[in-house]
């Protein structure tokens, strides 16, 4: 009987051991997990400042989170490491997330989900010196008959933009459809923002639309010159967003609402002029974007060095924001809905996507106006209202996109 008691009481004490580690270990895996550092990606581009800012002025340690920036290649390789968890969240294409779940940039139904939005404005189609005193800035209904005469005497004109049906792509189709190109006359390509300005110094393309300070190096080198920068197209259209991956807004909340104020306020700080120069000096060193630090800020503060012997474009009230007293980081379902029509239009979608049910699905447009709120932040009222772009009058009503693509230039 003691022999019997004594047995059950060791059974009973490994078993309670075995529960003890187990629990033991499973806290342990849960604060590991909550503490592990937030790994955000960003490619090189100005208008990642926002990311790289955040970590070089501590602000994303000031709200308590350990965050490492990576520096990526592509957008194909953002896609990919935020749709596998190798990072949580990146500076990305706001119109890329649709882009992937609807199968034109990715396999559809894949999920990235938009936090908040990083900037207005600021990119730039470029055109190489082939174009030059044929085509002006912003001289629109110069652009096809040159575009007609090089089709003719060499049988291709070759575009580039950074990834399909991303926000660079949208603003070559626009650009193309204002000035009257039928784009199956011309061969698009996708090229990754830093390779642009080698690419077309060897002449494998005609013209790329991609953000700064691209644009002013190619105009730097003597390669290229600005024939438009995006916000003539639209002023304070959309343009990146911290995008991330959909496990992050689910088991670490908190964190990412924390991420998401140090990001705002660096926006803020980014609005500030007398702060752009020491953003450019920060951004342009070699981990970062890599490129002279006085064509950054050149175009930072709104001073376009157009080349081809056009001058200087100055821009005052709409060149690169990054908050505008909130109205920038709030992310708008309409201009989602936007996005997605133009794959219709542009004929990467045959058919109309449920464009409310995916906008609803991608934007965590409630978590961002939980965040905002708590910081005092003002937020647009205008979302889901009808709009037009500024070259484009063409009046785009969110509630009712297939009104829209049935008059709109193809």
């Amino acid at each position: 009987m003691i022999k019997s008691i004594q047995k059950t009481t060791m059974r009973f004490s490994k078993v309670l051991l075995a529960a003890v580690v187990t629990v033991f270990s499973l806290s342990v895996m849960k604060v590991n997990a909550q503490g592990d550092p937030i790994k955000l990606g960003f490619i090189p581009l100005t208008d990642c400042s926002p990311i790289v800012m955040a970590k070089e002025l501590g602000l994303f340690k000031k709200y308590g989170v350990e965050v490492i920036v990576t520096k990526e290649s592509s957008w194909a390789n953002v896609r990919d490491k935020i749709l596998t968890g190798e990072l949580d969240g990146a500076h990305c294409l706001f119109s890329m997330p649709f882009s992937v779940y609807t199968g034109v940039g990715g396999k559809a139904g894949s999920e990235m989900k938009i936090a908040m939005m990083l900037n207005v404005n600021g990119q730039a189609i470029s055109l190489s010196n082939d174009f030059c005193g044929k085509v002006g800035f912003k001289q629109m209904n110069k652009v096809a008959p040159v575009v007609a005469a090089k089709l003719k005497a060499e049988k291709e004109v070759t575009f580039a933009m950074t990834f399909p049906g991303g926000t660079h792509d949208l603003w070559l189709r626009n650009w193309l459809a204002i000035a009257g190109v039928n784009q199956k006359t011309s061969k698009i390509i996708t090229i990754p923002p830093p390779q642009m300005v080698a690419n077309m110094k060897v002449g494998n393309m005609d013209g790329f639309c991609v953000g700064e300070p691209w644009g002013g190096v190619a105009v730097k080198q003597g390669i290229g010159f600005t024939q438009i920068a995006t916000q003539d197209i639209w002023k304070d259209h959309p343009e990146k967003a911290l995008v991330v991956n959909k496990d992050f807004p689910v088991k670490r909340k908190e964190e990412l609402k924390k991420v998401m104020k140090a990001v705002i306020e660096v926006c803020k700080w980014l609005d500030v002029p007398a702060n752009r120069k020491k953003a450019a000096s920060i951004i342009g060193k070699a981990p970062y974007v890599n490129a002279p630090a006085e064509v950054i800020e050149n175009r930072l503060m709104g001073n376009y060095d157009l080349g081809c012997n056009l001058g200087t474009e100055i821009y005052d009230n709409d060149y690169m924001l990054f908050h505008k007293g909130g109205m920038v980081n709030f992310p708008k379902k309409s201009h989602a809905i936007w996005a997605m029509a133009q794959f219709v239009r542009f004929g990467y979608l045959k058919d109309d996507p449920n464009y409310k049910a995916i906008a609803d699905k991608l934007i965590l447009q409630d978590l961002y106006k939980e965040v905002a709120a708590s910081m005092k932040i003002k937020m647009p009222t205008d979302d889901m209202k009808p709009f037009s772009l500024t070259m484009d009058k063409t009046v785009f009503d969110p509630a009712n996109p297939e009104a829209y693509l049935k008059v709109v230039k193809k």
